[in-house]
């Protein structure tokens, strides 16, 4: 599945967090995600970057949602927990 902006986007909404703790949770600097979040589509990040925001999301309770029917997606799975 390719990360999207959008994806992070509601990931981030769906837990209440707000871009510096996404950067605190992932070790992803707050000027990168501000930076990346506003552009459509696929993050433009090195893969590095992607797969930090995505563990930290994912760690946090987000379940990213492939294709299937409905148009790819986000979230909270069982084990959502406040963080």
């Amino acid at each position: 599945m390719v990360l999207t902006s959008e994806h992070v986007r509601a990931a981030r909404a769906l837990l209440r967090w707000d871009q510096k703790t996404l950067a605190e949770k992932s070790k992803v600097s707050v000027p990168t995600i501000k930076r990346l979040e506003p552009i459509a589509g696929p993050l433009k990040a090195n893969k590095v970057t992607r797969a930090a925001l995505q563990r930290a999301l994912e760690q946090a309770g987000v379940e990213f949602i492939p294709e299937n029917g409905g148009g790819v997606g986000v979230r909270l799975t069982h084990n959502y927990r406040k963080v």
